[in-house]
């Protein structure tokens, strides 16, 4: 059961930024057990649950990742992440270009929603294509973004903007790759088990935008 993280959680992410070693990870890898790993470990498995009933035809599975770094891809960094996340997304040997749900906590705050980072060029080509040929469906979504204020749109943009059949779809038509994030400070809320609740209504409110975009995916 998922009964929110705490300031334990907070300090060490911070801590293993500036301590990033064997040495200081095994002396408190209780601390990461007990308020980092398990809360992380419940509130997916929490969110898992929420959207298989909700929504089974997505057909989603969890994802949580672990705290230490790939050996063969260190760079000079140390051996653990400051940053852990976890994902809803669907199998398939291809999932990296695929939109994701996400939650992730790091030293300065967590964040949560739909990621599509890995989108292809294809992908997004057709996107701009099949949105100028029907604009109507992608325009009563980005008003419905604009109309609330937890998650706002990100991604890397094109240097040369594309031509967007709209004024409201030019940050949409103009970008690589999107993600629609919820940045949250670690207040009150993050340390209780209203987090998941709060969590689980954003997935609501994104799903619509999910499914447009792995439908994109469904034609590859």
């Amino acid at each position: 059961m998922f009964t929110g993280f705490t300031q334990d959680t907070v300090d060490f992410l911070w801590n293993i930024r500036f301590n990033n070693d064997r040495a200081w990870f095994e002396e408190n890898k209780q601390t990461y057990l007990s308020h980092v790993q398990r809360p992380m470990k419940a509130l997916g498995e929490a969110l898992y649950a929420y959207m298989a009933d909700r929504y089974p035809k997505l057909g989603l599975n969890l994802h949580v990742s672990r705290i230490y770094r790939d050996a063969r891809r260190l760079f000079g960094r140390g051996p653990y992440k400051d940053h852990l996340w976890l994902s809803l997304r669907v199998e398939s040997e291809a999932w990296t270009c695929r939109p994701v749900f996400y939650f992730e906590i790091s030293p300065e705050l967590c964040s949560y929603g739909m990621g599509f980072y890995s989108a292809t060029a294809q992908t997004m080509e057709r996107f701009r294509r099949e949105t100028a040929a029907n604009p109507r469906p992608m325009e009563d979504l980005a008003r419905k973004l604009q109309r609330q204020e937890d998650f706002h749109l990100e991604g890397p943009e094109y240097a040369r903007k594309k031509t967007a059949p709209s004024p409201i779809l030019e940050p949409w038509i103009s970008r690589k790759s999107l993600s629609l994030c919820c940045d949250r400070p670690y207040d009150e809320l993050v340390f209780t088990p209203a987090l998941l609740e709060r969590v689980e209504g954003g997935f609501d409110f994104l799903v619509p935008y999910y499914e447009r975009f792995a439908a994109l995916c469904t034609q590859e």
